[in-house]
């Protein structure tokens, strides 16, 4: 496996079952599972890990738990620079930048500026992100490159597509797994493109209940699986 991928589910309805004082207050906890999951990954040499940080869809969420997640994200990646440089973890933002919360701005740019050079990890945070926005933006550089007659129609190809996404070259993923499942069968606009041939796992565990025997279970199943690519 070369790149795996999470959704992030369930740190609210977590809090809720723990009776924390405040539903949102689950992403604290969820913290730790992505230390989790970036430890599993270097361990196993997965190149690859892209985590489903904040849809475009959760700015409906109230004021109150939008600021908590944005200045919780700054700080942790604040705290966690250092270690990141240690492990020569590169990160990457990937979404829409034009909706980048001013509060993180400063954070994303300084993390992916002084990780930029590692090839250890490449941690793709999926933020201010949506899947079939990401196809739209693809589309609409490809439309302007044909006009500006920087490529021609006939030349569009699935790589071309490909290198105009927000995720750019970043290989497929191999597994995507979705937490806080409880029957919710479906991917919340993550990876629409990406996604065509990846394997699925939908586990009941919250996203703040992920560990790395959990993980370690996810990739031993899928090493089992047969992949078919193709009809």
């Amino acid at each position: 496996m070369q790149h795996l991928a999470l959704i992030m589910s369930g740190n609210r309805r977590w809090a809720r079952e723990n009776k924390l004082k405040a539903a949102f207050l689950g992403y604290d906890k969820g913290v730790e599972s992505i230390k989790s999951s970036i430890s599993f990954c270097l361990k196993h040499n997965i190149k690859y890990l892209s985590l489903y940080t904040f849809s475009l869809e959760n700015f409906k969420r109230p004021v109150e738990e939008k600021e908590y997640l944005f200045k919780l994200l700054a700080i942790m990646f604040r705290k966690e620079l250092k270690s990141l440089i240690k492990e020569k973890i590169n990160v990457r933002f990937v979404g829409d930048r034009s909706k980048f919360p001013l509060e993180v701005r400063e954070s994303v740019e300084k993390t992916e500026e002084r990780t930029k050079d590692y090839d250890r990890l490449y941690l793709n945070l999926l933020f201010c992100y949506g899947g079939q926005q990401e196809i739209i933006s693809a589309v609409k550089k490809i439309a302007n490159k044909v006009k500006n007659n920087e490529i021609s129609l006939e030349s569009i190809n699935i790589n071309i597509f490909k290198q105009n996404t927000w995720l750019g070259d970043v290989p497929e993923p191999d597994l995507i797994i979705r937490t806080g499942s409880k029957g919710q069968l479906r991917l919340s606009n993550f990876l629409s493109f990406q996604a065509a041939y990846s394997e699925f796992m939908f586990l009941d565990e919250y996203w703040p209940e992920m560990s790395e025997k959990l993980l370690e279970g996810c990739m031993q199943s899928f090493e089992g699986v047969k992949r078919n690519f193709g009809g």
